[in-house]
């Protein structure tokens, strides 16, 4: 009879778990089962290894987790010096902000009758409460009185997103009662420049139409968007992507490969390796900017490599906390990126090289 083509494969010994494990711990048990138990494993090893091989660790987020208050742990992430650069949705930014300065979230059953919120003046993300007058408007109060207050250091003409952001984390640290709630107000002190994937798809922008109409205009430029952010994957020494849901956020960091070499004509081979965590199927092209496999064929990644790249088909308010509790217990910290600081030079050097 033939040998198994398996015979060289790991046994599969089921493992007890013991009061007390560890993340670490318990993500090695769940390496040794299957389906995507395995795979969140991998994912947290190679999360591990991007951190300690000292890549540059850019984070993608979609979604509503941080409207949902995870953004205590990308804050988390940033200080250890596990995460150089930031695209989030500006949803997600402006959701942020109601932690800082104290406006009403709250948690809540998903099954309402919405009709009856809309009459009381409450709107809700899935099961996140948020009041239309004491939150939202008032946080579109605070985005105003942060452009009129900063107007001077916004009014330059084609600002890119990362630099009204940084602006915003500086203004947010210095005026709201508890910044160190808001990942923004983090990403600024520590110089992680915080993209948007569209300029013009959130609250944010809504409020900049009325304080343009109001005198103080702020003129957003999405190509410096993308020169600034090609110009951050060409400095590196070392890519590392870890994707939170797909949408924009995912398209506009692995997009870096293609612009730089499709498009400005710049060697440059893709990212090095790839962590992505979200529930959209491929089979009719929704898996938000490609498969990994599709990625390559675009120059997104170098190779198709399953230990450099991994998939795992799951909700990521499940799945970020394992993996983020993993790096912070198993990889000693980095000192911070500040790519904001290197960007003039790292512009000037793709710049050369274009």
């Amino acid at each position: 009879m033939p040998r198994s083509l398996f015979e060289k494969a790991p046994d599969i010994v089921p493992q007890r778990i013991e009061p007390g494990v560890s993340i670490p711990r318990l993500l090695e048990i769940m390496g040794g089962t299957c389906f995507e138990a395995r795979n969140v494993h991998r994912a947290a090893r190679l999360f591990q290894t991007m951190i300690d091989q000292g890549d540059t660790l850019w984070l993608g987020i979609a979604g509503a987790g941080i409207a949902g208050g995870m953004g205590g742990m990308v804050s988390s992430l940033i200080e250890a010096g596990f995460v150089d650069v930031i695209c989030s949705t500006g949803a997600q930014v402006y959701h942020d902000l109601h932690f800082a300065f104290d406006l009403p979230v709250k948690a809540i059953s998903p099954h309402w009758d919405d009709d009856r919120l809309r009459k009381q003046g409450d709107t809700r993300i899935y099961d996140i409460g948020i009041r239309e007058k004491e939150t939202l408007e008032a946080q579109d109060a605070l985005i105003r009185r942060f452009v009129k207050e900063t107007h001077e250091s916004l009014s330059l003409q084609g600002l890119s997103s990362w630099e009204f952001n940084f602006q915003l984390g500086l203004w947010t640290a210095a005026n709201a009662p508890y910044p160190e709630r808001s990942f923004t107000a983090v990403a600024a002190r520590l110089e992680v420049p915080l993209f948007w994937d569209s300029l013009s798809n959130h609250s944010i922008a809504m409020n900049l139409v009325c304080t343009d109409q109001e005198g103080f205009p702020v003129h957003l430029s999405a190509q410096k968007d993308l020169l600034h952010a090609a110009a951050i994957a060409h400095a590196s020494r070392r890519t590392g992507f870890l994707e939170l849901g797909g949408g924009g956020p995912k398209n506009f960091i692995q997009q870096t490969g293609p612009f730089l070499s499709q498009i400005l004509g710049v060697a440059y081979e893709g990212a090095h390796r790839g962590i992505q965590v979200g529930t959209a199927v491929e089979r009719e092209g929704s898996l938000s900017g490609c498969t990994f496999g599709e990625a390559v064929t675009w120059g997104k990644y170098r190779r198709c490599d399953e230990k450099q790249l991994v998939q795992v088909w799951g909700e990521y308010s499940v799945i970020f906390p394992i993996l983020a509790a993993h790096v912070l217990e198993t990889c000693r910290p980095r000192p911070p990126g500040r790519w904001v600081a290197r960007l003039p030079e790292s512009v000037e050097e793709l710049n050369r090289a274009w």
